[in-house]
């Protein structure tokens, strides 16, 4: 069973380097809802010596939400923002890959830093959140459009998750259900926030922003 577990983990890693290197954002949001269903696999396969209909409702729920909810949201919000191109973010797409690349290292080694004793997830779901949250931060950073720090946020979001698969074995519905409901608020958020900037402007570059600073009524 741990090998089923690593390879989705695997897979996790290599959505969020392709994240990083990808350059059009409807591949972006296809990623995003990959992750989701990869996570609602993983809670199954983690759960698998005990399984039962709660797990199964939080893996359904964990799929329904972050592959089916939030990415739908997001394209809705695509297609209400008409955003046509990709736009150049702050750290390039090579750079960022090399940087995920770091960050993977620096994952690697704050997991050996953090062991997980008794865990039934796997060595490598220590180093994966790491790599998820970091990913998912690098993402919020140095992309201009608010829609890619959103897909950001949820990437961030996804390694809590992957924590919570780990470490919160026992309350894992309790902490998921919390985790979810902030994350649920944040879209709204960034939703209204993605509206009022396309509906003021005829972009979402959020660096455009510092603009406002310099208007005088």
């Amino acid at each position: 069973m741990n090998m089923w577990i690593d390879s989705v983990l695997v897979f996790l890693v290599l959505t969020n380097f392709l994240l990083l290197g990808s350059r059009r954002l409807a591949a972006r949001i296809r990623l995003s809802a990959a992750q989701g269903v990869l996570l609602g696999v993983l809670t199954i396969l983690v759960h698998a010596d005990n399984i039962g209909l709660r797990t199964l409702l939080l893996a359904i729920g964990t799929m329904t939400v972050k592959a089916g909810i939030f990415p739908w949201l997001v394209r809705r919000a695509l297609r209400e923002t008409d955003v046509r191109r990709s736009v150049e973010p702050f750290l390039s797409y090579t750079l960022s890959v090399l940087t995920g690349t770091l960050l993977l290292g620096l994952s690697i080694w704050m997991s050996s830093r953090l062991p997980l004793p008794g865990s039934q997830a796997g060595s490598l779901v220590v180093p994966v959140a790491f790599f998820s949250i970091f990913a998912g931060l690098l993402l919020v950073v140095s992309r201009k459009t608010a829609l890619m720090q959103v897909l950001g946020y949820l990437v961030l979001e996804n390694g809590i998750y992957t924590f919570g698969i780990a470490l919160a074995y026992e309350q894992q519905l309790l902490v998921e259900l919390g985790v979810l409901l902030d994350l649920l608020v944040a879209v709204f958020v960034m939703g209204i926030i993605i509206f009022h900037i396309s509906r003021e402007f005829d972009h979402i570059e959020v660096d455009r922003l510092s603009t406002l600073t310099d208007y005088h009524p």
